[in-house]
């Protein structure tokens, strides 16, 4: 039995923190509760200044850490937006703010900035905190905790039965969260994704600490909450799916294009951009360069259902890649920094290749010593970089150094390093 499943079946982990019981009071021994309604019943929305005044100053009075949760729309509006944020703390209750309604969510940030923050899967949130204000200083993760203790799946809602015993519906993750006024039964949902996160953030303490990787995980957590936002990606319409497909330059144009004009129509009526144009309708345009519309409109993707208005602005993109010059056109590969995908190693740089193949060999078995994802223990691009260029002289204090430098933390530098020291000699 791992540690993980050790925890799992310790019921003296499996703290209530006050939720409420299934509908009898009683659940059969060893079976998890369902968690149906939050334990002070569904909260109001918060969609005015005064009301959020009042939040602000329960929160800024409660006690504890936060546990904070934000709702996007993601596959039904343009970009990654919040449009719902839950809060709990000790002291404040639980809390649902409207960031349409309450776009300025600054004050609310500043009073609990200092206050440690729990969110689950921290990097996917953090971003659309940040655009209404809310920065956190401090920061626990329970799904990068869970990662850490060797939890096989790390979900929230199977963190949370696992642990604590108690069942999640999760029915409404992928709802359209812009839809208003929400359903009640989706603003319950919500409530009680934040009910035991401060709960099970204990939990899994008191579990990192117990296999001695509770500094570890903090090194973590203070990473995530002190990096910058990430820098907008550089040609984002590579990325489009079946782009492999595409191999001569004048196509890749034509996806470029398409891409580009659904990007602007996705933007201006804030919907996503797979329901203006799926990225399908993108590649089979760029295979058969259409002369007309009348061609185009024979494609898949671009059918009856189509207006001439929409079929007008597709083809003059596609026309637009077929009239640049061949100077203009988009080089086949991606220029990208670092090392080339390792399946080229063994021909360009078979010494490389060696010590490639070594190195994630001593990683994978560390990892699995440690109970915990080998992209936890260190990141693969970091590996394939030392790998690639390793220090003239390597030794225990050049090898940290390289690793520090790709952004690795002290506690996988003191893990990995002796074993990449043997790799990359």
């Amino acid at each position: 039995m791992t540690d993980a499943q050790e925890t799992a079946a310790d019921s003296s982990l499996r703290t209530t923190g006050g939720a409420p019981p299934a509908d009898d009071g009683l659940a059969p021994e060893g079976l998890p509760i369902p968690l149906l309604e939050p334990r002070d019943g569904i909260p109001p929305v918060i969609a005015d200044e005064e009301s959020l005044a009042t939040v602000v100053a329960a929160f800024a009075a409660g006690t504890g850490p936060v546990a904070v949760d934000a709702e996007r729309a993601s596959g039904y509006r343009y970009g990654q937006r919040a449009y719902l944020v839950q809060l709990r703390r000790e002291g404040a209750g639980s809390a649902l703010i409207d960031p349409v309604a309450c776009p300025d969510l600054s004050g609310l940030g500043e009073a609990i900035g200092d206050t440690e923050w729990v969110l689950h899967a921290a990097t996917q949130d953090l971003p659309c905190l940040r655009e209404i204000g809310m920065v956190p200083s401090r920061i626990f993760d329970t799904e990068l905790a869970g990662r850490l203790a060797g939890f096989p799946r790390v979900g929230l809602g199977a963190m949370v039965e696992s642990v604590l015993g108690y069942v999640l519906e999760k029915g409404h993750s992928a709802v359209d969260w812009s839809t208003r006024p929400l359903p009640e039964p989706w603003l319950r949902y919500a409530a009680l994704d934040v009910e035991l996160l401060v709960d099970l953030r204990d939990a899994l303490e008191k579990e990192l600490d117990r296999q001695g990787k509770l500094e570890w995980a903090r090194e973590e957590f203070d990473a995530i909450a002190s990096a910058p936002p990430a820098p907008p990606r550089k040609d984002p319409w590579r990325r489009t799916s079946g782009m492999h497909k595409v191999r001569r330059r004048r196509q890749m144009a034509v996806v470029r294009e398409l891409w580009t004009a659904r990007d602007k129509v996705a933007q201006r009526r804030d919907v996503s951009p797979g329901k203006v144009l799926s990225d399908g309708a993108i590649v089979e345009a760029a295979l058969a360069v259409p002369p007309n519309m009348h061609a185009l409109a024979a494609l898949t993707g671009f059918g009856h259902r189509m207006g001439r208005r929409q079929l007008e602005q597709w083809q003059a993109a596609v026309d637009r890649a077929k009239a640049l010059p061949d100077a203009e056109l988009p080089q086949p590969g991606q220029t990208v920094s670092g090392p080339p995908p390792p399946r080229s190693w063994a021909d360009r740089d078979p010494a490389a290749a060696a010590r490639l193949s070594a190195a994630r060999a001593a990683v994978s078995a560390i990892a699995e010593e440690l109970n915990m994802p080998q992209e936890n223990l260190i990141t693969p691009d970091t590996v394939r970089r030392v790998c690639w260029e390793p220090p003239a002289q390597v030794d225990a204090d050049s090898v940290a150094s390289a690793l520090a430098a790709h952004g690795a933390r002290q506690w996988q530098i003191t893990q990995v390093t002796p074993a990449l020291v043997a790799a990359l000699a």
